[in-house]
C-alpha cells in the first residue's frame, strides 16, 4: 500500500445491485465506480427476499474489475446496506434463510402483533422513538418463527445486511446505531436496546442474545486476513462501522449539520435531514432515526420510487434510459392522468397492503408518455406528503441535495425543484451511499487526528452547478392542483387497503 497516499473505498450494498466507489482523499477523484447487478426473488405474498452470497458473489466481482495497483493502495473500507434487511446467522457464522428485504410487505401482520403487545403505535413511539412499520426488522422475527421454524431455533445473531457484509470482511460481528434505528429496537433517543420492544417480539425468548453490539460510528475493525489476500488489499486495510445505505447517503451529499434536506430517488424514495437532537413525531409520520455520525436522521421513506418508473417503461416496450426524451411533449399534471405508485405497497403514507392506481383517464390523455410521466409524478408526490410533515413539525429548508439514479435524469430534477418549489442540487458523486461510506470510512481513520466530519464532508462533497434546478412558478403551480388530487385520492383509497 502506498502509505502517503492510500485510497478509501466504499461498498454500497442495494436492492438491485453492489456498487464500489474507490476514492482517492488526496486528488480529491473518484478512481473507480464498478457495479454488479443483483437478482431479487419476489413472491405473490409481498415476499422480497435475497440470498446473502449473491451480495458477497457481486462484492469479489467489483473487487476482481478494480485495478490491482488501486486495490494495493486501499488503507479503508466502508460497508452501506439496504436498511432491515434481515439475515439470520447461526453461531458459526452459516447463513440459514434468504434475507427478507426492506421491501417485502409479507411481514405486515407481525407488525400489528407486535405493537399490540406494548399499545399500539404510540406505545412503541414512546418506548422507541418509531412505530414498528412493514420492512422493519423486528416483523421478520416472528414470520421466521412460523414459517422458517429450524432457521429460527438455530438463530444465534440477528444482522442487517451492512452489518453482514462487514462480518464477511472482518470475522467479527457488530452493529452501529444509525441501520440499528430501522430493526424497530432501539430507543433512538437513548442509542440502546429497547428491552421492551425486544420482549414485545418473541416473549417466549430473549431475543437480546442475537443483538450484537452496538459500536460508535468512528469503530473501525481489521480486515480479516484471508478475505484480504482473496480480494487482492493489504492485510492492514480497516473496515469503518458502516451503516444503512440512507446514512451513509447523507454523509455522501454532505448532509451532516442542520438545515440540508437530501433527498434519493432509487427503487424506493427518501427524504432525510441532519438533526444534533432526536426528533420523534407522535404520530409516526418520519423514521426517528439516529444516524452513522452520532446525531440523527429524521427520514422519510416510500417504497416505491423508480420502481414505478421501471414498471410502466417496461409494460409500455422502452427504456427508461429514453424516459427524458419520451416526455419532452408532455406538461405537468400528466394531462390529468394521476398514478398512486404503491406496486409495492407502501410506507409514506402506512398502506403496506395497498396497491398501485391510476385515475383520470380519458381516450386523449392515456398515452405511454403520460403514464411515464403520472409514474413520475406520483413517486414525487408521495415524497412531498412527507415533507409538508417536515414543514409542520418546523423544520425548514433552503435546497434538495439529490442523489439517486432519478438524480441522473434532467426531468426528474427539475420535477423535484417544481413540486417542492425548493432549488436542486447535484453533488458530483451521484453513487451519493458508496461514496458516503467511502467517506466514513476517511472520517473513522482519521479520527486519531481529531479529524471534524463536516469539515471533512464540507472538503470533499462537490456539487456540480450543470445539473442543478431552479422551480419555475407556472410549473409549481401545476403541480400544486395535481397534488391535491393526489391528496384527495389518497384519502379516498385508505379503507381499501387499511
Amino acid at each position: 500500500m502506498d502509505r502517503n497516499n492510500p485510497m478509501v473505498i466504499g461498498l454500497d450494498v442495494g436492492t438491485q445491485s453492489v456498487k464500489l466507489v474507490a476514492y482517492d482523499p488526496q486528488s480529491r477523484q473518484v478512481v473507480a465506480t464498478i457495479g454488479e447487478a443483483l437478482e431479487l426473488a419476489s413472491g405473490d405474498d409481498g415476499s422480497r427476499e435475497q440470498r446473502a452470497e449473491w451480495w458477497i458473489e457481486a462484492i469479489r466481482g467489483c473487487f476482481a474489475r478494480l485495478d490491482p495497483a488501486l486495490r494495493a493502495r486501499t488503507g479503508a473500507i466502508g460497508v452501506s446496506g439496504q436498511q432491515h434487511g434481515f439475515v439470520p446467522v447461526d453461531r458459526d457464522g452459516n447463513v440459514l434463510a434468504p434475507a427478507k428485504l426492506w421491501c417485502d410487505t409479507s411481514t405486515a401482520a407481525e407488525c400489528d402483533l407486535i405493537m399490540d403487545a406494548i399499545g399500539g403505535a404510540r406505545g412503541a413511539i414512546d418506548l422507541a422513538g418509531n412505530p414498528v412499520l412493514v420492512g422493519y426488522t423486528a416483523s421478520r422475527l416472528p414470520w421466521t418463527r412460523k414459517h422458517r421454524p429450524q432457521a429460527y431455533a438455530q438463530l444465534a445473531t440477528i444482522l442487517l445486511p451492512h452489518d453482514y457484509v462487514n462480518f464477511w470482511l472482518t470475522g467479527e460481528r457488530w452493529m452501529e446505531c444509525g441501520d440499528a434505528s430501522g430493526t424497530g429496537w432501539l430507543d433512538v433517543r437513548k442509542r440502546q436496546w429497547s428491552n421492551e420492544m425486544i420482549a414485545a417480539t418473541d416473549p417466549d425468548r430473549d431475543l437480546f442474545d442475537c443483538l450484537p453490539p452496538l459500536v460508535d460510528a468512528d469503530f473501525t475493525c481489521a480486515i480479516a486476513a484471508a478475505v484480504a489476500d482473496e480480494l487482492g488489499l493489504p492485510r492492514g486495510v480497516r473496515v469503518s462501522a458502516g451503516g444503512g445505505d440512507n446514512m451513509m447517503a447523507a454523509i455522501g451529499t454532505g448532509n451532516v449539520s442542520p438545515g440540508v434536506l437530501s433527498m434519493s430517488l432509487g427503487t424506493s424514495g427518501t427524504l432525510f435531514a441532519h438533526a444534533d437532537r432526536p426528533i420523534v413525531d407522535d404520530e409516526g409520520r418520519w423514521a426517528a432515526f439516529c444516524d452513522s455520525t452520532g446525531g440523527w436522521l429524521p427520514l422519510v421513506c416510500t417504497m416505491n420510487c423508480t420502481v414505478a418508473t421501471e414498471s410502466v417503461a417496461r409494460l409500455c416496450g422502452f427504456s427508461t434510459k429514453d424516459g427524458d426524451a419520451l416526455l419532452a411533449n408532455t406538461r405537468p399534471g400528466a394531462d390529468g392522468l394521476l398514478m398512486l405508485p404503491f406496486l409495492n405497497g407502501e410506507r409514506t403514507p402506512n398502506l403496506p397492503n395497498g396497491r398501485g392506481s391510476v385515475f383520470g383517464m380519458t381516450a386523449t390523455n392515456f398515452t405511454p408518455a403520460n403514464l411515464y410521466r403520472a409514474a413520475m409524478e406520483g413517486a414525487v408526490y408521495s415524497l412531498k406528503n412527507g415533507y409538508d410533515a417536515f414543514v409542520d413539525a418546523g423544520m425548514r429548508f433552503e435546497a434538495i441535495r439529490l442523489t439517486g439514479g432519478g438524480s441522473h435524469s434532467a426531468v426528474w430534477r427539475q420535477m423535484v425543484a417544481d413540486v417542492f418549489g425548493l432549488p436542486v442540487d447535484v453533488p458530483e458523486q451521484a453513487e451519493g451511499a458508496a461514496f458516503g461510506a467511502a467517506l466514513q470510512a476517511l472520517w473513522a481513520t482519521q479520527r486519531a487526528a481529531d479529524a471534524d466530519l463536516a469539515a471533512l464532508a464540507a472538503a470533499h462533497v462537490r456539487l456540480e452547478p450543470r445539473l442543478s434546478a431552479h422551480p419555475r412558478a407556472e410549473a409549481t403551480a401545476a403541480y400544486d392542483v395535481q397534488y391535491r388530487r393526489f391528496l384527495s385520492h389518497l384519502d379516498a383509497i385508505r379503507p381499501l387497503y387499511a
